[in-house]
């Protein structure tokens, strides 16, 4: 009987490039643990094509790839480290912890990336203090990456994080209120409630109103009220207050829906022209806030928005969330409404709702 799997890992050494990468393509098909030495050899080929058919193929072995690439992690050559690290970031295992830590200090940056993805899969909470000091890291990705990973980790990575946010460093301040938000814990809505009213850093107060959404905690919501006072944070506090989902906060919702932005009291939004200001831009995430909560109270409001062209396009997408109660509020637009471009908007809802005309063909409105 032939052997497939041998006959493919003496193909990788064929002196032609293109039988080497196919066939580590066919071994990635073919998931034999008995490949993983050969493809993990050919991370060192002068092909890059055939390195990157050996990356996949390992990747697609997974778990019985994952000591050997771990050993390469401490190669001399760097191509090699971040190959095995992106085979790793997507693997994540305990076995190989110690490699990935030391990869955290590697001078490629790529490296660097990929081991903090790989320790936020492995989600052991042995690594958070490793992991912090990547908050300041000079490469942006390498930080993302890292607070990804400690919000995968999530409560064991809290204590640290909220040390972090009293870091003289903003950007170490922003990725950790990053963090906090993706991990969604409610012991973070206190620390970030701080940060908010607090901090000195105009981005990280602002990222801290979008986590406290992310978190979706409702004893934030009183708080989010208060930052729409600010014009910087208007905007955001309403979408936050949006993902939170609490009906409490209808009416104040509506109240932006309604009100006639004053020019002279917000700024004009950069590049839209004297024409345009950012309290337009709130409304639009009023509308689409209300939308979120689903509270039947706004579907007035929602008619009303579909009115103005800043909000019109929202206001559709909001009311078609509230399926076919919507129907009789909206049916009358269709021979009231002189628009033409209203009349579009609320066809296509009321399609997306289920509605169907019957005795009235809306082809000749």
């Amino acid at each position: 009987m032939v052997d497939e799997v041998a006959e493919q890992i003496a193909a990788l050494r064929d002196e032609d490039w293109a039988i080497r990468e196919e066939a580590a393509r066919l071994l990635g098909h073919l998931k034999d643990p008995r490949a993983v030495t050969p493809l993990v050899s050919l991370l060192r080929d002068g092909d890059r094509s055939v390195r990157e058919a050996a990356v996949n193929a390992l990747r697609a072995i997974g778990t019985p790839a994952v000591e050997a690439l771990g050993a390469c992690l401490t190669e001399g050559e760097l191509a090699v480290q971040e190959a095995a690290a992106a085979v790793l970031a997507s693997v994540g295992d305990e076995r190989v912890l110690s490699p990935l830590l030391s990869a955290l200090n590697s001078r490629d940056w790529i490296v660097r990336m990929h081991a903090a993805q790989a320790l936020g899969r492995v989600r052991n909470t042995e690594t958070v203090e490793a992991l912090i000091p990547l908050l300041q890291d000079k490469v942006k990705a390498v930080r993302e990456e890292t607070a990804t990973a400690l919000a995968a980790i999530g409560d064991a990575a809290i204590p640290c994080l909220v040390q972090a946010l009293k870091h003289e460093d903003w950007l170490v301040r922003l990725h950790a209120v990053e963090s906090l938000g993706k991990a969604r814990s409610p012991r973070a809505v206190e620390p970030l409630l701080s940060v908010l009213f607090n901090d000195r850093d105009s981005a990280v107060r602002e990222d801290a109103v979008r986590a406290l959404g992310d978190i979706g905690d409702a004893s934030a919501v009183d708080h989010l009220c208060m930052a729409m006072r600010e014009p910087g944070l208007r905007t955001v506090a309403v979408e936050s207050l949006g993902r939170i989902g609490n009906p409490c906060v209808v009416p104040v919702l509506i109240d932006i829906v309604m009100s006639t932005p004053a020019p002279e009291a917000t700024r004009t939004a950069v590049g839209c022209g004297d024409q345009w200001n950012e309290e337009f831009i709130t409304q639009g995430a009023a509308v689409r806030a209300l939308g979120l909560i689903g509270d039947d109270r706004a579907i007035p409001s929602l008619v009303a928005a579909l009115s103005p062209t800043h909000t019109r396009a929202e206001a559709a997408a909001s009311l078609a969330k509230f399926g076919s109660k919507v129907v009789p509020a909206l049916i009358p637009l269709l021979s009231e409404s002189p628009d033409d471009n209203i009349r579009f908007h609320v066809r296509e809802t009321l399609t997306l709702v289920g509605w169907r005309p019957r005795q009235v063909s809306i082809n000749h409105l």
